[in-house]
């Protein structure tokens, strides 16, 4: 049977959902025996050529250029799949879309007029049509070989929609909201993680995105009658998946 090409490209990101799928670790070997990687940029310099069958996609887009990259990676892919929370959500750098672009490059840069950037950082989803998205900082190994196996399989990839809680439950963590009122994120996050931080007895911090139908106000006002400021729950949901957070709730605006 012919083996699917596949490609792994990047854009605005830290390259450590590329490094999960180099630490698969015996299941590497498996992949490059099953597919044909036609461009992987961490792992080899080889140029880009012909179709794919299946494309992972990291990082937000924040420039021009990456604007018309993934607009040409979509064309030439049978299938597109986003992977961690910046190609997802916007990433971190999503942070800049409620402050001014140029506020930040004066601060930062000693030329900031070379500096080419959108005053925005945006999720692939906003510019072509993503078949599947696997979201987490990083993402999630288990869950990459899954849909990776579901392709071969001819099959949806199993990746769970639901909190995080229940994976608490499941693994019988105690609730560290309702035991302690600890600030924590799994009632609103979609769960992937398998539940890292909990189990450390730290509560979460929402690395892999709101889950569907997410009540986040709801959670907030919780948070509120604990004792936290105003400025205390800005501060949670603006992280890794702060575009993400801030387009699921009920108002707009920071909490």
């Amino acid at each position: 049977m012919k083996r699917p090409r596949i490609g792994v490209f990047k854009f605005t990101s830290c390259d450590g959902c590329q490094l999960s799928l180099l630490n698969l670790e015996d299941e590497l070997l498996d992949f490059v025996g099953l597919f044909q990687v036609a461009y992987f940029r961490e792992a080899t310099d080889r140029p880009l050529r012909g179709h794919l069958d299946i494309a992972l996609v990291e990082g937000s887009v924040s420039t021009e250029r990456q604007r018309s990259h993934v607009v040409a990676v979509r064309e030439r892919t049978r299938y597109l799949v986003t992977v961690g929370a910046c190609a997802t959500s916007g990433g971190l750098q999503a942070l800049r879309n409620w402050a001014d672009i140029d506020d930040y490059k004066n601060a930062v840069y000693p030329s900031p007029a070379i500096i080419e950037t959108l005053p925005c950082s945006t999720p692939i989803s906003d510019h072509v049509y993503v078949d599947y998205e696997l979201w987490g900082c990083p993402v999630s190994s288990d869950e990459l070989s899954e849909t990776l196996g579901s392709f071969l399989l001819d099959k949806r990839p199993g990746i769970p929609g639901y909190s995080l809680c229940m994976e608490c439950k499941r693994k019988g963590i105690p609730c560290l909201l309702i035991a302690r009122s600890a600030p924590c994120l799994g009632p609103v996050t979609r769960a992937g993680c398998g539940v890292l931080c909990p189990s450390l007895e730290r509560p979460c911090y929402g690395c892999f995105g709101p889950k569907e139908g997410a009540n986040i106000d709801s959670l907030l006002n919780v948070f509120r009658k604990s004792g936290l400021s105003h400025h205390d729950c800005a501060l949670l949901l603006d992280k890794m998946n702060t575009s993400a957070y801030r387009k699921a709730r009920t108002r707009e605006g920071p909490p």
